[in-house]
């Protein structure tokens, strides 16, 4: 028995009849295939270069406080104005990836967003640095818009789950190599050379993942008049779920980017007084986030996102809880076991979208990025309020609060009722 959807206004509907959903479902890129691995290894790099040119700013917080005379709030402009322009880019470069197709768009953003980090390693004043952040972030909003709806409409339902987790993954490696390099470079070099190095390495990202990707084969395009817009717009957010999701994205960022961005800050001060290389180092605690990620996403494609989304978020209290310590090792246990939990929540989350979303997929993975941006840029900089006000303490607080209504967030998520269809889990 079919069940009819009605198209948005100007949107170029998908054929209805049996022999046609029959080719589309044999033209899914299925897991074990060469086009899956090559599918999942370039979104991999596309994933790592995002994450380590977004965060590879993080270790030098403290050393730019420094060297411009400017405080903890101050100092994380450089990565908050990047993730706000790239939380506004997306709200753009989502419908116009309706339009024009995924590829180009995402390859577009990769190539922009490396040249620019080389730039800025030449800007000489700190505003320079700032102008050109914020063109990174606009640029990468590219492949963050897209990059999930490609997954959605191009890879099997069954396996949409660990792709999902595995492009996570790169995200998670990006994280950990941006600030791993940048963290002990800057002990030895100039952070604008740490920059010039970050950058180089995204050029070859880029190359990787234009190379090797996939020409979508179930893209269809959307016109890009302001009604089908909005008509986008209006459907997700009568979706009893997705704004929930929205919400989540924007509270799991916000807790993350928060303990990363003032961790340094608690590190580098007595009673541990660490080197700059040490907490460099510490971007290890990303591994774990590589391995949830993937692995917590194939879970939750057999037991259902909504009995594993609130345990990942329970996962992060506990990490959270053990930085509250001394104890330099449990601080370092927290970090691990929060980034876990973090990563997990965010591949759950995430892949729920594109299965929630009826229509305008590339609208609702837009709105679903810009919330998750937003919240890095929103909430990274208001940490350093609380980090000025009550120290570590403060962030606990602050980060606490985040993860209740992430918490409440995800088991009201469980209660909704399910949609027709088996996708919607």
């Amino acid at each position: 028995m079919k069940t009819a959807v009605a198209p948005l206004a100007h949107e170029i509907p998908p054929p209805a009849d049996d022999d046609t959903r029959a080719v589309l479902q044999e033209i899914y890129i299925e897991k074990g295939t060469p086009a899956f691995m090559r599918t999942v290894l370039a979104l991999f790099c596309g994933g790592f270069a995002t994450f380590a040119l977004l965060y590879c700013v993080q270790p030098m917080m403290p050393l730019l406080s420094h060297e411009y005379g400017i405080n903890a709030a101050q100092s994380s402009l450089i990565l908050s104005v990047a993730t706000g322009m790239l939380a506004f880019g997306l709200l753009i470069t989502g419908p116009i990836s309706d339009r024009i197709g995924r590829k180009p768009v995402m390859v577009a953003a990769l190539f922009a967003a490396a040249l620019c980090t080389i730039a800025s390693s030449m800007m000489p004043s700190w505003h320079g640095v700032l102008i050109m952040r914020a063109l990174i972030g606009l640029s990468l909003s590219g492949l963050a818009a897209v990059a999930m709806t490609y997954l959605s409409e191009e890879i099997h339902p069954q396996h949409i789950g660990l792709a999902m987790g595995l492009y996570i993954g790169g995200n998670a490696i990006g994280g950990m190599s941006g600030r791993l390099i940048t963290g002990v470079l800057i002990d030895f070099v100039s952070w604008h050379t740490a920059m010039l190095v970050i950058g180089g390495l995204a050029l070859i990202a880029a190359a990787v993942f234009w190379k090797i990707l996939p020409e979508s084969r179930n893209f269809r395009p959307r016109s890009l008049h302001p009604r089908s817009l909005l008509d986008g717009f209006t459907l997700h957010f009568r979706d009893a779920g997705l704004p929930l999701l929205f919400l989540e994205a924007f509270v799991l960022m916000g807790a993350f980017v928060t303990l990363f961005n003032y961790i340094g800050y608690r590190l580098l001060a007595a009673p541990y007084n660490l080197d700059q290389v040490f907490v460099g180092l510490l971007s290890v605690v990303y591994l774990s986030g590589i391995y949830s990620s993937a692995r917590i996403g194939s879970l939750a494609d057999k037991m259902g996102r909504r009995k594993v989304l609130w345990a990942t978020i329970a996962l992060m209290f506990a990490g959270l809880a053990l930085t509250m310590f001394t104890s330099l090792l449990l601080v370092i246990v927290g970090m691990l076991v929060f980034t876990f939990g973090f990563f997990a929540a965010h591949s759950v989350a995430s892949s729920w979208i594109g299965r929630r979303a009826l229509r305008a997929k590339g609208q609702a993975s837009s709105l679903y990025l810009f919330s998750y941006y937003a919240g890095s840029s929103i909430a990274g900089t208001a940490g350093g309020v609380f980090w000025h006000l009550g120290g570590w303490n403060g962030i606990g607080l602050f980060i606490g609060a985040l993860l209740l209504i992430a918490l409440l967030v995800a088991l009201k998520l469980a209660k909704l009722p399910r949609l027709p269809g088996a996708a919607q889990v």
